[in-house]
């Protein structure tokens, strides 16, 4: 399994901002310290805000904070919101599956346990608990105390 680069994205400027300690962040920044393109970034912080795990503040000096406290934010239901298409297999999915092993084999079941191991696993870590040694992010993102 390997999550989309919208989702990675994500992630890191959750990350990003847990640490900004409430300070505005623009996104021209953000694509900059992340070395990542600032179209694909918009369009992730978008997301974000639609989930109302970021929120925006226009005008001049305005920018981007966190919408919630970072230890209300778990990072199963992130990554969940963030991911389109979770299914492993074609089995797993809402569509038609090609499979013709549907409902002959055991795979399907293990793997739908496997992903909601998976999911249960990032919802025990909260965002303030990936951030929990913010000097570390602070100093590869070249950001002041």
């Amino acid at each position: 399994m390997k999550l989309t680069v919208h989702t990675d994205y994500g992630l890191r400027v959750l990350m990003t901002l847990a640490v900004m300690d409430g300070r505005l962040v623009t996104i021209d920044d953000l694509a900059r310290r992340h070395r990542v393109s600032k179209n694909h970034l918009m369009k992730v912080v978008q997301t974000l805000v639609g989930l109302g795990l970021v929120k925006t503040v226009r005008g001049r000096g305005g920018g981007l904070m966190l919408a919630k406290a970072p230890e209300d934010i778990r990072m199963g239901a992130v990554v969940q919101a963030l991911e389109t298409d979770m299914a492993l297999v074609s089995c797993l999915g809402n569509g038609p599956s090609e499979c013709v092993l549907i409902g002959a084999c055991r795979l399907t079941a293990a793997l739908q346990r496997a992903l909601g191991s998976f999911i249960a696993e990032l919802d025990r870590l909260s965002l303030s608990d990936l951030v929990a040694k913010p000097q570390g992010i602070r100093q590869r993102l070249a950001l002041t105390a």
